[in-house]
């Protein structure tokens, strides 16, 4: 039977486990949905058993469970490590939400639910093709399944798993989806991320919240305080200003940003998808560049004072935010988190205190595109799209891509295929129908192409 036969007797099937697989609200950030993390673990390993894996195991850590699961063909054939993660991020806010985020539907020929795409459908590619792979005696090398539940909450517990387990991890290669590619008609495969730096900073004045016509003019106003340091954190260009923030930048060569030119990009259909009137962002690079290859600043969420129905005239007591910084290669998070939290408290006046914490982060990292992983990757791309993909850099961050290759030697191919219209990390995230049973058909190619290229 042939790859794609398989795929159309057990379409539907496939679909309706992913839908099963969305049900379950596997939120890592909120304790409230722990049940349903831990559901989700077992839902993956019943799953990878169900493909013919050998070795299924839920790995339990200080947090939420690693799933683990092997088919070793041949202690001689080379093998591939599949990572991907079953949490996903929390889906505020609801009001937004065409469709319940948990009660997955099919509009357009797009799966609708949280997790769609990052990372319940991607991740479950990978089962659908091993399965395919199973059942049509077709597997041609090593493969083992390292699923972890807190990537959405910076993946803590798993650098301590894989050090404690590299021989188990022994591998040839990383294979990763988890990243998008251009469009359904423009493959592409990411070679680089950014890093990065998420911080949390707390802004205190008066010792209880104050009536603001008593104290008034009188007293400081830490939401007021807070906006002018924030916006203090960048200058005229849009550039962060910060001592040092730019002091390791890579930067690209003229001939490399030439190269990242030629993908097809339309700054109209841009601003059209996201109605805006005008783009923003660093003076001197394109909008493409912006987002990938050069560091950046966001304020992610603000809060302080009165925020109900009606009018309540106070002075907060406190002002808070959450700051992240995506970083290029050369830049360590680190160095930035001490580089952010000196600048913060120094840049505060005395009528207020400051407290800063760190949350997670991760190096950049920049994979390379002439390792035969790469090459097998890109001909499997090649044979179900019929084009060649387009080498990209992307502006996300996958921390782990560099803890695997610290701890375990190896690299990583970042084989995605959702889109940057797929609504990740927002409201009404979805998933296409094309793109899910396109990733089960490309990926036995590239098993097939990764073993005849490692002999």
């Amino acid at each position: 039977m042939t790859i794609q036969n398989y795929i159309t007797e057990n379409k539907d099937r496939f679909i309706n486990e992913l839908i099963d697989l969305l049900r379950i609200p596997s939120i890592s950030a909120d304790p409230a949905y722990k049940e349903s993390v831990f559901k989700t673990a077992d839902e993956v390993k019943k799953r990878l058993v169900e493909a013919g894996a050998d070795n299924v195991e839920i790995c339990q850590t200080k947090g939420y469970p690693v799933v683990y699961g092997e088919k070793i063909i041949s202690p001689s054939s080379p093998t591939v490590l599949v990572y991907g993660h079953y949490d996903v991020q929390p889906p505020d806010p609801l009001d937004l939400w065409t469709s319940p985020p948990f009660e997955p539907v099919i509009k357009d020929e797009k799966i609708y639910a949280r997790g769609a795409c990052d990372d319940k459908g991607q991740m479950y590619m990978h089962v659908k093709a091993f399965e395919l792979m199973m059942k049509t005696n077709s597997l041609p090398c090593n493969i083992k399944f390292m699923i972890e539940g807190e990537e959405e909450v910076g993946s803590d517990n798993l650098g301590i798993f894989v050090k404690a387990n590299k021989e188990r991890l022994k591998a040839d290669v990383v294979l990763i989806s988890d990243t998008g590619m251009i469009a359904n008609d423009i493959p592409s495969i990411t070679v680089g991320l950014r890093g990065l730096s998420y911080m949390e900073v707390e802004v205190t004045g008066p010792n209880r919240d104050l009536h603001s016509g008593i104290y008034g003019g009188a007293v400081a106003n830490p939401i007021n305080i807070l906006c002018e340091m924030i916006a203090s954190l960048h200058d005229k260009d849009n550039k962060v200003n910060i001592p040092g923030f730019y002091d390791n930048v890579e930067i690209l060569s003229t001939e490399e940003r030439a190269e990242m030119a030629k993908a097809p990009f339309s700054l109209e259909e841009y601003k059209k998808h996201l109605d805006l009137s005008d783009i923003h962002g660093e003076a001197g690079y394109s909008t493409n560049e912006r987002v990938s290859i050069r560091p950046t600043l966001d304020v992610n969420g603000i809060w302080g004072g009165y925020t109900g129905e009606g009018a309540k005239t106070v002075i907060a007591s406190k002002a808070s935010a959450k700051i992240s910084m995506r970083l290029v290669p050369n830049q360590t998070p680190a160095e930035i988190t001490e580089l952010f939290t000196k600048h913060f408290i120094s840049i505060a006046p005395k009528s207020v205190k400051v407290k800063v914490t760190a949350h997670h982060g991760g190096d950049a990292a920049v994979t390379p595109t002439d390792s035969i992983a790469y090459q097998a990757a890109a001909k499997a791309m090649e044979t179900t799209f019929g084009k060649k993909p387009i080498p990209q850099r992307t502006g996300g961050s996958i921390p782990i891509v560099a803890l695997f290759e610290k701890e375990l030697g190896l690299k990583t191919v970042l084989f995605g295929f959702g889109l940057d219209s797929d609504a990740i990390h927002s409201p009404n995230e979805h998933y296409g129908v094309f793109n899910y049973l396109k990733g089960i058909e490309t990926i036995p190619h590239f098993f097939k192409n990764f073993a005849e290229m490692s002999k």
